[in-house]
């Protein structure tokens, strides 16, 4: 059996597991509430509020029931030094929630934008690395399997992008098409999201932000030397009341915006009609999206390991889970099931998952070699 004592490799694998979990969960619900399984219909801004809504409620609630909250009282009347990129990483976070949902609503391939989103992910973590090691943050090295389970990784997440170039001759055989699983309309124009000005700039705030909020993260990480002023937990709970505040006030200008101002842009008044009538049910849904975002800051920032492991396991993770989604939904409620190339990405997961396999037990060897070493040698006079 593993052990599952704090940065253990047993305690890397239920944070894995219950991120897969909460990640099956809400891709389905996502499918039943904007999917067209459920009636009416909810647009996806609609779903953005009432989703973030549950989601931060529920981090939030946790935050102040397990008092995980560093106030001042506990540093001598003062803020642990920390707080102040702390909170600018909670800002990141609330430009990364919308900005996810409107890469989906922009005139952009939604196959392009989940290929986007994650491989930016897994090549910003490989970056960090470069630079903190550079800057001399991070002291452990990056082991080549885990450079060869990013490149496995890239391959997996562009697999979707394959059909893309070939939707001209896709569309003259939709035989082929369809024994790929894959809809040409769907993929026409696929990257003229270049010349479209606003895709570009919540393209690029995702990419800023998430770049940001990672090398914060692992800054943090990285730099923990002795008693430490706050833990992973209080790291969790600063963001979480920083993101809830920057979404609450960015809530706030839309709703007035489009009140008193007169905003008459289409998501904005989507967005201002939903926090009119909140739908209970969408609230509840962020249940589980908010214990997605517990995880995953979880497994970003696990003990002893690179931002290129934690990254790739967060991101492979949700790769699987996003299959297994697909599955149950086709099983259950007959939609369309995985495509040849979603299997394809599978195979090429399970191989990046054994190069990070492979990578653990390298780490975990060679801090038991230290361990021994340590033991051994003599005591100081």
């Amino acid at each position: 059996m593993f052990s599952t004592r704090p940065g253990s490799t047993g305690r890397l694998l239920q944070l894995c597991f219950a991120y897969f979990g909460s990640y099956v969960v809400t891709g389905i619900l996502v499918k039943w509430f904007t999917g067209g399984l459920h009636e009416p219909r909810m647009t996806d801004i609609a779903y953005l509020f009432n989703n973030t809504v549950g989601g931060n409620l529920l981090c939030l609630i946790a935050v102040f029931g397990l008092a995980w909250v560093p106030w001042p009282s506990r540093h001598g009347g003062r803020w642990p030094r920390e707080t102040g990129y702390i909170l600018a990483s909670g800002v990141c976070t609330a430009v990364i929630i919308p900005t996810t949902t409107l890469l989906y609503t922009l005139p952009i391939s939604v196959m392009v934008a989940m290929v986007i989103m994650r491989g930016s992910i897994i090549v910003i973590s490989r970056i960090i690395d470069a630079v903190q090691l550079a800057q001399g943050i991070l002291k452990r090295r990056v082991f080549p399997e885990e450079n060869w389970a990013v490149v496995f990784a890239l391959l997996a997440v562009c697999t979707n992008l394959l059909p893309v170039p070939m939707a001209p001759w896709l569309a003259a055989h939709p035989d082929v098409a369809h024994a790929l699983g894959v809809d040409p309309a769907k993929l026409h124009g696929g990257f003229d999201f270049v010349h479209n000005a606003i895709a570009m700039w919540v393209l690029g705030a995702y990419i800023v932000s998430y770049a940001v909020r990672l090398y914060l993260m692992n800054f943090f990480k990285n730099t923990r030397k002795g008693t430490a002023e706050v833990d992973n937990r209080g790291y969790f709970a600063l963001e979480q009341l920083s993101a809830s505040g920057a979404i609450l006030l960015a809530s706030l200008l839309v709703w007035w915006g489009v009140r008193a101002w007169g905003w008459s842009h289409p998501l904005a008044v989507l967005y201002h009609d939903a926090m009119q009538k909140p739908d209970w049910g969408a609230v509840a849904s962020g249940i589980p999206y908010g214990l997605v975002a517990f995880f995953s800051v979880f497994l970003f920032m696990f003990q002893g390991r690179t931002a290129t492991f934690a990254g790739l396991v967060n991101r492979l993770t949700s790769l699987m889970a996003g299959t297994a989604a697909t599955l149950l939904l086709a099983w259950w409620f007959h939609l369309k099931p995985p495509a040849p190339t979603e299997w394809a990405s599978v195979v090429l997961i399970l191989v990046a998952v054994g190069f990070l396999g492979r990578a653990e037990q390298r780490r975990a060897g060679a801090l038991a070699s230290a361990a021994v070493s340590a033991a051994a040698a003599p005591a100081a006079p």
